[in-house]
């Protein structure tokens, strides 16, 4: 299994970070087999094109809610990652609450 789940929007409550928050959240490695995922489809050309990150964080978003870990942006790096048969990816980490 690649992911822990394929989910289908975002079930945690807005956390209002911008593009310079998830900047100063320094990255670190995450399991993908511990990832839910926010989106069920994707676009494959997107997946296929090796510039997809140019003008993007380098580093896919995550956030932790409820003692699970919500891919929030960076679908198509994970799936990169697991078409090369890695387990981790690399991702910037925002928990929401207490992980309860």
């Amino acid at each position: 299994m690649t992911f822990r789940r394929v989910g289908d929007g975002r079930p945690y409550p807005d956390h209002g970070l911008t593009q310079q928050d998830w900047a100063a959240i320094a990255p670190t490695q995450v399991r993908l087999d511990d990832l839910t995922t926010t989106k069920k489809t994707l676009d494959l050309e997107t997946l296929l094109d090796s510039d997809s990150t140019y003008f993007g964080d380098l580093f896919a978003h995550v956030v932790g809610w409820k003692g699970e870990l919500f891919l929030e942006d960076g679908l198509h790096r994970a799936l990169r990652a697991a078409l090369q048969q890695r387990t981790m990816v690399h991702a910037r980490v925002h928990t929401i609450g207490k992980n309860t």
